[in-house]
């Protein structure tokens, strides 16, 4: 099976691996379709991800085969790869552990996943999916259900006014999910062309370039001079915290929902007499995976916009991606189709 290994150094190769046997309780996927994550991106550019490992958690399939004991699932049944609500033991270990870092801890597994043409999942891990929901659609269950779980954490209200800084794949997810969970206003920031064009087809009632002017008053003027109820911060710029925290209205709330790797500057003295609310979040449960998929199939999120045919790529192109990807960029949503 072909697979993109990181061999450390920013470097992916693609290598003809053996096609593993399920184990018992464990099913054999045939990868469609995968996308690609930020989080993947940024271990990739920092190095972080351990070499002979094949990155990859957004993703869909068909069960090829299945292990002994097995019950769950049948050859042939559409799947996408997470959301199944672990049993006692196996949870995540952001999930377990009192104490826990990401950049630190979130990439010693070295278990292949999806950017291969055949990955192994426990029975238990996968959810279906439903019959109108494509394969296409259903590689990006993973990343609205953990925009789901931002809105559900974030204190956000029926008629509140939102701001969502960033409009690359989280940011537009995160605005959809803000509409469906009731927003009555939504305003983005984005400094692409694309992707702001993106979030106005996509129902964002005012759509901002940060390039033009100060982007912080530009958000407080759209809100009658006091800010909005809720940020959500999906940019992981430099700034965007800073700006988040200046622009949210008093007792309002921040979420950061992307996170930067470096060092960001923040002046708390700027905003703290505010009162604000900061919430964090990250990844997402079971819950938050079928309240997605729900989304998802009942259209009141659309994916469709998020990925043109020209960003879909073979994985022989993976390193070209991830190179691009580590630069400013107007795409919405890469993926590996297989």
């Amino acid at each position: 099976m072909k697979a993109a290994v990181y061999q450390g150094k920013q470097r992916l190769t693609v290598e003809d691996l053996v096609i593993p046997e399920p184990g018992p309780g464990e099913i054999l996927v045939k990868v469609g379709y995968s996308a690609i994550c930020g989080t993947d991106v940024h271990a990739f550019l920092y190095d972080i991800a351990p070499p002979g490992s094949v990155m990859g958690h957004e993703f869909s399939g068909i069960v090829q085969s299945v292990g002994t004991g097995v019950t769950k699932w049948n050859k042939g049944d559409r799947i996408v790869g997470g959301g199944g609500n672990p049993p006692p033991g196996e949870e995540a270990p952001l999930r377990r552990q009192e104490q826990y870092n990401y950049r630190l801890e979130g990439f010693a597994n070295t278990r292949k996943r999806g950017y291969a043409e055949y990955t192994l999942l426990n029975e238990w891990e996968p959810i279906v999916v439903p019959e109108n929901v494509s394969d296409l659609q259903a590689c990006l269950t993973e990343p609205c259900a953990v925009v789901v779980r931002a809105v559900r954490l974030s204190r956000q209200r029926l008629g509140d006014t939102v701001v969502i800084l960033g409009a690359g794949p989280i940011g537009l997810l995160c605005m959809q999910a803000a509409k469906a969970a009731g927003a009555r206003k939504v305003i983005v920031s984005e400094p692409s062309d694309t992707r702001r064009e993106v979030a106005s087809s996509l129902g964002a009632d005012v759509v901002i370039d940060p390039k033009k002017g100060d982007s912080v008053e530009a958000m407080i003027e759209s809100t009658d001079g006091v800010g909005p109820h809720v940020v959500y911060e999906c940019a992981a710029a430099k700034s965007t915290l800073h700006d988040a925290f200046n622009m949210v209205r008093k007792q309002g709330s921040v979420m950061l929902v992307a996170l930067a790797w470096e060092e960001i500057p923040l002046l708390p003295v700027d905003w703290a007499a505010k009162e604000v609310t900061f919430n964090t979040t990250f990844g997402s449960e079971h819950y938050d995976w079928q309240v997605a998929m729900h989304l998802i199939s009942t259209g009141q999120v659309n994916l469709d916009p998020l990925m043109s045919e020209a960003d879909i790529i073979e994985v022989d192109d993976i390193q070209k991606a991830f190179e691009d990807l580590c630069k400013p960029s107007s795409q919405v949503q890469m993926v590996v189709r297989f």
